[in-house]
């Protein structure tokens, strides 16, 4: 029984910032006709605003929205990109406001683009090395060097999932310094900001919620080479 509850206790951990993302997206999602036009629009508006021309707005898959500062382009999931739904705003305007941290050269947004192609690198390290470590092991017959091994396909995989914690301020400036008070100059009404701020904190949340993800895929490569 208190094996259950530890096991509970890590799902919730690990998966409900996930959920509870997911679950806000979709609750403010509906389309409204007192929002005037859509996510893509309202992105392409700001963007334009904010003297942004050579930024694009480009619809992506669905649970996909980013802005990419390689491309210069925010993209939008399907949903996010071509409906009015007060989700659909406030993602749009937390994804500019990625854009309006590039613009300004910003060092947190530099700072983050590094750090998650450390953690791309990393995870796919830390995949191969824990792929080859049973073979390496097995066929040197040093267990010195499946440890080695193991440590570095660990360490690697853990790292990738600090990097997502570290770039939380990054995330957390795109909507409440950034889109929340550019949404708040008409384009949101006084009723609709509490939700509009669900959504952004829920947008800050998503790289978090990811890291967590990552954590438990680490235990999973744990659990298979402990058999």
């Amino acid at each position: 029984m208190p094996y259950l509850i530890v096991i509970l206790i890590l799902l919730v951990l690990l998966f409900g910032p996930q959920w509870w993302a997911q679950y806000t997206f979709r609750r403010y999602a509906k389309p409204l006709e007192r929002i005037p036009g859509s996510g893509a629009e309202l992105a392409r508006h700001l963007l334009d605003r904010f003297e942004m021309q050579a930024v694009s707005v480009e619809k992506t898959e669905e649970n996909n929205d980013h802005y990419d500062p390689q491309s210069r382009s925010v993209r939008l999931s399907p949903n996010n990109h071509e409906q009015n739904s007060l989700t659909a705003l406030a993602v749009a305007a937390h994804e500019v406001g990625h854009a309006i941290q590039h613009h300004r050269g910003e060092a947190l947004l530099s700072l983050r683009t590094r750090l998650i192609q450390v953690a791309s690198v990393s995870q796919k390290i830390g995949a191969a090395a824990l792929v080859v470590m049973p073979i390496a092991a097995l066929v040197t017959r040093v267990p010195s060097i499946g440890l080695m091994l193991l440590i570095a396909g660990v360490g690697s995989m853990f790292i990738a999932s600090l990097v997502h914690l570290v770039t939380l301020p990054v995330e957390l400036d795109a909507s409440f310094n950034k889109a929340l008070p550019i949404l708040r100059e008409g384009y949101v009404s006084k009723d609709d900001e509490p939700k509009v701020r669900k959504v952004l904190r829920a947008a800050a949340l998503t790289y978090l919620a990811g890291s967590l993800a990552s954590l438990l895929n680490l235990w999973r490569w744990i659990a298979i080479l402990r058999r």
